[in-house]
């Protein structure tokens, strides 16, 4: 038997032994399963969509938010990497949170996560609008920036319908090009259009006022926090990646490492790169990536620049909208949502749940769509996005936490050993810091909504949810297991005990 088919057939036992028998086809390489967490996380839609904000906010020094930030995701990566080894179901954290604690907690974590990729896809998608404008040459009017936005989805969604190794090709070829992208333009700024010194990195021109520099530097740092969650997705298609306790941690630290640097790299070659940085903070130069892309490349070059981008964009849609489906599919196939006869459902011909799918391309539309009608309502249904993601992230964290204090010994491939239940600690302990620092209220002139929406809107995802489950009881439906991670069955007795049922 050749290697490959034995890794195929332990991967198929452990699966059996967790409870499942997947559908997918593992076709995913470790390379591709990188690339997916990679465009998932997308340094170049990350850092292009806030560099505005952030450096008018915090000016230079909020660079140093992404090495900060990046730290402390690494550790929640070890965290999800310890018990994806140990669980490599699809779906992510709504499985881990499962095993992890229970059906009621794995409910919310799931309904949370849903709901915040869902939002962050019709947040990637609408954020290309102006990009896309300005690639062929269209007013940035909010009419074209929606068809722009569901142009996106359908070809994400095209590619996504393609299987695995359609994903797989389409997600290589997208960091391929977003990270040849990042280095070329980066270098060429560096190189022929510096116009600061690397000191400016230490100057903050005044963003703090009056008082301390820690409020600015607070609000600037979003857009560290803002740039790495993606490394999650490579667990996702757990069932779909050969020796997934094994490739899924390598490929979850890569995300970090290789996608944290590109992204600090791209932010300093803005930074150095920007002519007049006092024009930004004031609010004289509200677009400064475009205004350097124009200064540096030209019109023509600008646009060959902006073609990269939108297939940056892309690629994090396509990334984002296989995440979501395997979620839905994988709640639906423990009978935990309505509508879980639907989500469930697997095309034996291109190995994807095809209406998990459609529910990650339908509802994100839906929500582009009203932005024809409110742009505030856009703004307030996004802008749970990134929020949603990290409470879910905190949920799987505080369950991993919990799990250890009463007694789980985590038995798969990748073990942080000794070093388990302090990674663990201080993971939650940044989570908790970013999730505050993300719904601190920063608008004070501001409505009392406008001021507290990220807050209130997580409060209405939650409220509703547990709603949802107050009434509906949608965790008592299915039996899949859960909470058994402290149960002193370990996977090499349960693989022991398959192997000797099938001989």
């Amino acid at each position: 038997m050749s290697d490959t088919a034995a890794h195929h057939d332990e991967d198929a036992a452990r699966l059996a032994a967790l409870g499942y028998t997947s559908e997918f086809k593992r076709d995913m390489s470790l390379w591709a399963n990188f690339s997916l967490g990679f465009t998932y996380l997308s340094p170049v839609v990350g850092i292009y969509s806030l560099f505005a904000i952030s450096l008018a906010v915090g000016g230079p020094p909020m660079i140093w938010s992404l090495i900060i930030v990046g730290v402390g995701q690494f550790l929640v990566a070890q965290v999800f990497s310890e018990v994806v080894a140990q669980y490599p179901v699809a779906g992510g954290v709504y499985p881990w949170a499962r095993r992890l604690w229970g059906k009621k907690w794995a409910w919310m974590t799931g309904w949370v996560y849903l709901v915040a990729l869902l939002a962050t896809i019709a947040s990637v998608t609408f954020g290309a609008g102006p990009y896309v404008a300005a690639v062929v040459g269209i007013e940035p009017t909010i009419e074209n920036a929606i068809l722009c936005a569901l142009a996106l989805l359908v070809i994400a969604t095209i590619i996504n319908f393609g299987g695995t190794k359609v994903l797989s090709y389409a997600a290589i070829a997208g960091f391929t090009a977003e990270i040849v992208g990042a280095l070329v333009v980066g270098v060429w700024l560096l190189l022929f259009h510096r116009e600061q010194s690397f000191t400016v990195l230490f100057d903050t021109f005044g963003t703090e006022g009056d008082g301390s520099y820690l409020p600015a530097f607070a609000a600037a740092a979003l857009i560290g926090i803002y740039q790495y969650y993606g490394f999650e997705a490579c667990g996702d298609v757990a069932e779909e990646v050969p020796n997934p306790g094994v490739r899924i941690p390598k490929s979850m630290r890569r995300t970090i490492y290789i996608g944290g640097a590109a992204a600090t790299f791209v932010c300093l070659s803005l930074i150095l790169s920007v002519t007049d940085i006092n024009a930004v903070i004031s609010g004289e130069d509200a677009d400064p990536v475009g205004t350097v892309l124009a200064e540096a490349f030209g019109e023509t070059g600008s646009k060959i620049v902006l073609v990269v981008v939108l297939l940056s964009f892309i690629s994090c849609a396509m990334s984002l909208q296989a995440a979501a489906s395997r979620l839905a599919y994988s709640y639906g196939r423990d009978k935990m949502i309505i509508g879980s006869g639907l989500w469930s459902k697997f095309s034996q011909t291109r190995h994807v749940p095809p209406y998990a799918l459609l529910l990650a391309a339908v509802v994100p539309a839906l929500i582009v769509i009203s932005a024809k009608f409110s742009t505030d309502a856009l703004t307030k249904i996004i802008s749970f996005a990134a929020l949603g993601i990290y409470i879910a992230f905190a949920m799987v964290v505080l369950a991993a936490l919990r799990a250890r204090l009463k007694g789980w010994k985590p038995s798969g491939k990748f073990q942080l050993g000794r070093w388990g239940m302090p990674i663990t600690i201080a993971a939650l302990v940044y989570q908790v810091i970013a999730m505050l620092n993300m719904a601190w209220p920063r608008t004070p002139d501001a409505s009392f909504v406008d001021n507290y929406i990220v807050a209130l809107s997580a409060a209405v995802v939650i409220g509703f949810g547990l709603l949802y489950m107050a009434i509906a009881k949608p965790y008592d439906r299915g039996d899949a297991p859960h909470g058994d991670a402290i149960d002193a069955d370990t996977w090499e007795h349960q693989h022991k005990v398959h192997t000797i049922e099938s001989i």
